[in-house]
């Protein structure tokens, strides 16, 4: 019996062995006989002034109970949205990105031996942190976006994030110059081996939109008074990475 069931497993086995070579054969690129196939990585970039940019703002207090913290942040959130919306920024471009609640603790009781008794803690109060994620479509206006938050009670503001509100068309140049960088490394390599490069066999992509920021030398003075905080936008650089295959001939 134990002879008949590892034979039917064999022949079972077996069965498979040709499915599975057309299925690796499929996955394989079709090249002519005696060719060579080349995979080349290349990466291209596109340079872009940011006309965006995201930040979070928020208020955090603190208070006997939970109710009395939270009815301070909401009293000067409010005041937080009414200073958003003076400032130019739209109700779509304002979101709610964290809402919490917590204990506030005491410090850990300290023993005879200098050392801590985390256990013996006790809830002295609770904390409220409200924060918003506030997209910024106007840069020359964020100094005064900026002081109307912190007048109206944020104490918290975090960012800027500079982007790009259609960043389509610097994708694509990016796309465009890692094919371009891909082709003439593959040139190069099919020169040094004596070879010709007959055609593409695949594209892939790999990765997203990532911009890069680097910093220019000039720094704008964003509008606000009578101090304006000086922000450097810098430059983007917007990348797209390609692996291509090329077939490669005497």
């Amino acid at each position: 019996m134990k002879s008949k069931l590892l034979w039917a497993a064999a022949a079972a086995t077996l069965a498979t062995l040709p499915a599975l070579a057309q299925a690796q054969q499929a996955e394989a690129p079709a090249i002519a006989a005696n060719h060579t196939l080349l995979s080349v990585n290349a990466e291209g970039s596109s340079n872009r002034e940011p006309d965006m940019a995201n930040f979070r703002a928020g208020v955090t207090t603190q208070g006997a109970s939970a109710s009395a913290a939270l009815a301070e942040n909401s009293q000067r959130m409010t005041a937080v949205f009414a200073a958003l919306k003076r400032a130019g920024i739209a109700e779509k471009d304002i979101q709610t990105s964290n809402l919490n609640v917590s204990p506030v603790y005491s410090q850990p009781a300290r023993r005879p031996d200098g050392s801590y008794d985390a256990n013996e803690r006790t809830i002295t109060g609770y904390q409220v942190n409200n924060t918003v994620l506030v997209r910024q479509r106007k840069l020359d206006n964020y100094g005064a976006v900026i002081d109307a938050l912190v007048s109206a009670g944020a104490n918290e503001v975090n960012g800027p994030d500079f982007g790009l509100s259609s960043p389509e068309a610097a994708q694509d140049e990016a796309r465009t110059a890692a094919i371009k960088a891909a082709r003439e490394r593959a040139d190069l390599y099919a020169r040094a081996a004596g070879l010709r490069v007959v055609r593409i066999v695949s594209i892939t992509e790999a990765g997203g939109y990532a911009p890069q920021i680097r910093a220019k030398s000039d720094m704008m003075r964003l509008s606000a008074a009578p101090a304006p905080a000086p922000v450097a936008a810098g430059e983007l650089d917007i990348t797209a990475q390609v692996s291509v295959q090329f077939e490669l001939a005497p």
